[in-house]
């Protein structure tokens, strides 16, 4: 039987035009983060079962690649008859970098600083149904603040995503914010039980799909009172996407709603806005949920209208690492959706800024010993001037030849021939 020649589905192979992006883009997103404090740190792609789920994950937990025990381990769990295919499993590949990151952090606070600033970069995987920009392996790219309980974490990571995207010449995209503690004083406002809000929130989070009126429909028809819908619903209605809309929040929550969490998020988008080194709107979106249960805080996403839909997002966890350890600590993340970022410089046939002037050396074939030295001295002495030379034999269909070098880059050409000087 043939061998496959496709990857396997949700997988791809990844040609020379999108991978020199790809490491012009880790590039910059490390020497822009460097400039904010940041240290690379890299945490392995398989977890421990346990961690993976924890609960932590929210829909991501029915997504995990599971890796079966192996050898005895595996052997003693068939002898014993196992039904429940999770005792044959012990580890997982990560869905995620947040949780990764956490358990590192307190495997290793001791020898850290705090707070800690964490870049991390690494591919994760996720049994999801594959669309465009979603993969089932896929590169992800996070920036975290440990340790800091204040909203300096939340400012510093949205400056910082924001002037690297800055940086790759994206514009006028918003970042979205809310606060994970708004939602639930909006839900108790209204009326829902607080056993309610998950469900709730679910329904919430598609008012970008079915409007107001769907979530209204969607939240009776699951049975709730139609007093709670209309009064949660006439909230949505009545705040603004500014300041002003935080501070409605805060004066009509008065009763059910700390006043320090809206002037919290009053003052991360004041300060923002003040500091902020690319073209971009932040804006209140008491509707933004983030699937992830783990938040505790703030929370925020990056929309682009030329994607039409999110191309990053994080938020404070604050609860998580202390499932590690015991020990509360304040944590917050900000991950840019680094393939999405991707597809969307290669469909504007995105130039890399300042690639060395690209030269190719076209040589006659069956070139002398004599001959092919002088010419690999010439390309040496280009190229420690930083130049790019590309050596390749002369085709028969030199033109050709030429336009497919020509589409990676190449704009001097030149010619080498056995009985001729160039």
């Amino acid at each position: 039987m043939a061998m496959k020649k496709k990857p396997v589905t949700g997988m791809k192979d990844i040609l020379p035009k999108e991978m020199a992006i790809r490491d012009y883009c880790i590039g910059l997103i490390k020497e822009t983060y460097k400039t904010f404090g940041f240290c690379s740190v890299e945490t392995p792609c398989v977890e421990h079962i346990e961690n993976l789920s924890s609960k932590q994950g929210g829909e991501n937990e029915k997504l995990i690649f599971k890796i079966l025990k192996r050898g005895e381990k595996l052997d003693a769990a068939l002898a014993g008859n196992a039904i429940d295919s999770s005792s044959l499993v012990d580890g997982g590949l990560r869905y995620d970098l947040t949780l990764p990151l956490s358990r590192y952090y307190s495997n290793n606070a001791n020898e850290l600083p705090n707070p800690f600033k964490a870049l991390q970069m690494g591919n994760v995987w996720r049994a999801d149904r594959p669309q465009r920009g979603r993969y089932r392996q896929f590169m992800q790219c996070d920036i975290d603040i440990l340790g800091e309980p204040t909203i300096l974490a939340e400012i510093e990571l949205i400056l910082a995503t924001t002037t690297l995207l800055g940086k790759l010449d994206f514009k006028n995209f918003t970042i979205r914010i809310n606060d994970r503690r708004i939602l639930k004083a909006m839900a108790a406002y209204s009326g829902f039980a607080e056993t309610d809000y998950d469900n709730v929130f679910i329904t919430l989070d598609k008012m970008d799909k079915i409007g107001l009126d769907g979530v209204k429909e969607e939240l009776i028809a699951d049975g709730y009172a139609e007093e709670s819908v209309i009064k949660y619903l006439g909230l949505f209605e009545k705040v603004t996407a500014d300041i002003a809309g935080v501070r409605f929040i805060k004066e009509t929550l008065g009763d059910v709603l700390d006043a320090d969490v809206a002037d919290g998020l009053e003052t991360i988008i004041a300060s923002v806005e003040g500091a902020k080194q690319a073209e971009f709107k932040i804006s209140f979106d008491p509707t933004l949920v983030r699937g992830m249960s783990y938040y505790t805080g703030p929370i925020f996403e990056i929309s682009m209208d030329e994607f039409g839909g999110s191309v990053g997002g994080g938020g404070r966890y604050d609860e998580m690492i202390g499932k590690f350890t015991g020990n509360a600590t304040p944590a917050c993340g900000f991950s840019i959706g680094f393939e999405r970022i991707v597809m969307l410089l290669l469909e504007r046939d995105f130039k890399i800024p300042g690639t060395g002037e690209k030269t190719a050396y076209l040589i006659e074939k069956n070139m002398p010993a004599e001959r092919m030295q002088e010419i690999l001295t010439k390309a040496k002495a280009e190229r420690a001037t930083g130049k790019i030379v590309n050596i390749a034999i002369m085709k028969k269909n030199k033109k050709f030849q030429k336009e497919q070098m020509e589409a990676e880059g190449y704009t001097v050409f030149e010619e080498f021939y056995i009985n001729k000087l160039n």
